[in-house]
């Protein structure tokens, strides 16, 4: 039976030698023995289990559950890498017809050939995390926010590209100026934000399709709440999401 030192395993699965030795300390990834040397030594079915913990966590499994699902009564090696696989398939699959739509727009930009507006989107808007995301609000807000989101979309569906484009650059703009106005150390509760709050708020009701008032307004600050919502906000720059939030719920609430 091949057996495999730390440091050997490290280098045929490209990870560290101190990751290894994390996994072995929290009991997710043990060596097959320990030699008389004190070495770690690992055979076949440790390198099928990292493979599992590596696989989870390019899944976006966190480490600290992943233990827990290879260790479940029940688990299945094979049934789960069929799973993976099937899961991958659909994001190569994805990433192709993206890929496919960046080419032809290429081409298009170029002259090269004429393009559908439709088109430009394919592949781009990943139709999973939309669908977490209106699961998410339903069950947030009730049912009737089905319709909300339904006319929403109607309304970007019906932008042209430049007018979309418009609108993204005007929010990115706002999403700057926010940013500023936090590393100047203006309060969220400031009314000095007032301006660009009433400007946030047209654009928000400009993308729903309808009006937004205060009360709409002050709940959609919850909906930033979410984590694909807040990791977008602290990409821009730390501590935005909470500044952006609170700063939406204090100008509401002075709003009567």
């Amino acid at each position: 039976m091949a057996r495999y030192t730390v440091g050997e395993i490290a280098r045929i699965a490209g990870v560290s030698v101190r990751a290894l030795h994390h996994y072995h300390e929290i009991g997710l990834l043990c060596p097959a023995y320990v030699g008389e040397n004190n070495y770690r030594y690992y055979g076949r079915n440790e390198l099928l289990r990292l493979q599992q913990i590596l696989l989870h966590r390019e899944l976006g499994i966190p480490l600290a559950e992943i233990g827990g699902i290879l260790d479940a009564l029940g688990f299945d090696r094979l049934l789960t890498l069929e799973s993976q696989r099937d899961r991958i398939a659909l994001e190569v699959a994805r990433s192709a017809e993206m890929l496919r739509t960046i080419d032809r727009t290429i081409a298009f930009l170029k002259g090269e050939h004429a393009m559908k507006d439709a088109e430009l989107y394919s592949g781009i808007v990943d139709p999973r995390k939309q669908a977490e995301h209106e699961a998410w609000l339903e069950q947030m807000y009730g049912s009737e926010v089905c319709e909300r989101i339904e006319v929403s979309r109607r309304k970007m569906e019906n932008l042209s590209p430049v007018e979309k484009d418009a609108m993204m650059s005007d929010l990115k703009d706002l999403e700057q100026q926010f940013a500023q106005k936090m590393l100047e150390g203006v309060p969220p509760e400031s009314r000095s934000l007032d301006a660009l709050i009433e400007r946030h708020r047209a654009w928000v009701a400009s993308s729903w399709g309808r009006e937004c008032p205060p009360a709409y307004y002050a709940g959609l600050a919850d909906i930033y709440e979410h984590p694909d919502f807040t990791a977008r906000y602290e990409a821009i720059e730390r501590g935005l999401s909470e500044y952006l939030c609170k700063a939406m719920r204090s100008w509401a609430s002075r709003q009567g």
